[in-house]
């Protein structure tokens, strides 16, 4: 099997950098063609420094990481250091990369690795708001034929939302950009709070990762443990849902998770549910379908995949 091409667009975030490890850890299934940065756990200064400090740690420093949009498409950035403290990647003790950025704008980048490729050979993969992707549509909507698939995290349809009580954090960040991107019409598949509560860090989970006595390990077992703290607090949850690292997973086993083809629109105008994605998960209204929302999960055979994967980092 030839491995997909894919560019990671991220803003780490604990998640975010497990997600990227995950990546980089499976060759024979996933080609990483770029990272691009995004401002939203933390700003884009943060975003871009942890991206790199990720590839460092697992030698990857050829991969290239562009900086991106330090803004919403039209709204005052939301950030999340209550979630992922102050650096986006408390718990592991952290050094300064010495990888420098790559020249360029991360939209950039990603308008011309698409126009570069073959039609439908590029993945692309955001793991926080979609401002980047949303704006390389805006400037060049050539490239929107040319994507192979669209796989992200972010919505919910039953468990709604968590930074808001109608919103996930990352559709709710840039909202309009999402809706952009919803209405595309790429081929779309979303992981929503529904899927990514379901995979859980618990603490035999994290021993796993601690037992692999190697850096990776250990310096993942230090980033999910901090981040369990806000959703053991807040949801009474067994340990830290690694939210991102589902799109990963998707990519080199999809048949770990199930959901259905349905129409998924997104909330720009109220106030009171801003950045909702509005699933039709029952089929009620005549609204084509436009996304693959992910409903279930084999959670054991996600860390099975994942524990494994990072042992050979």
């Amino acid at each position: 099997m030839t491995a997909r091409k894919i560019i990671i667009d991220t803003d780490p975030g604990q998640d975010d950098a497990v997600a990227i490890l995950l990546a980089l850890a499976s060759p024979e299934e996933i080609d990483v063609l770029g990272i691009t940065a995004v401002a939203g756990n933390v700003p884009l200064p943060l975003t871009q420094k942890n991206a790199r400090i990720i590839c460092e740690l697992v030698g990857r420093s050829d991969i290239p990481v562009y900086a991106g949009c330090d803004a919403p498409l039209r709204r005052p950035l939301v950030t999340a250091e209550h979630v992922h403290g102050k650096t986006g990647l408390d718990g592991p003790e952290l050094t300064d990369p010495t990888m420098p950025l790559a020249d360029g704008h991360a939209v950039d980048f990603i308008v011309e690795t698409l126009r570069s490729q073959s039609s439908g050979t590029v993945t692309l993969c955001p793991l926080g708001p979609l401002t980047n992707i949303a704006a390389a549509f805006n400037k060049a909507p050539d490239i929107i034929e040319k994507v192979q698939e669209i796989i992200l995290m972010g919505g919910a349809y039953f468990e709604v939302g968590n930074i808001t009580p109608a919103a996930e954090f990352n559709i709710y960040v840039d909202p309009e950009a999402a809706d952009i991107v919803f209405k595309s019409g790429c081929p779309i598949v979303v992981m929503p709070l529904d899927v990514t509560h379901k995979v859980l860090v618990t603490k035999p989970r994290c021993d796993a990762f601690r037992a692999l006595d190697s850096k990776v390990g250990t310096f993942v077992a230090q980033m999910t443990e901090f981040f369990e703290r806000f959703d053991v607090a807040k949801y009474g949850s067994a340990g830290a849902p690694l939210h991102d690292p589902c799109v990963t997973a998707y990519l080199i086993r999809p048949a770990l998770f199930t959901g259905r083809h349905i129409n998924v629109e997104i909330e720009t105008q109220s106030e009171l549910t801003l950045g909702m994605t509005v699933a039709d998960w029952w089929g009620v209204t005549d609204r084509p379908a436009n996304a693959t929302f992910i409903g279930d999960v084999d959670a054991d055979g996600f860390f099975d995949l994942l524990t494994e994967r990072l042992a050979r980092l």
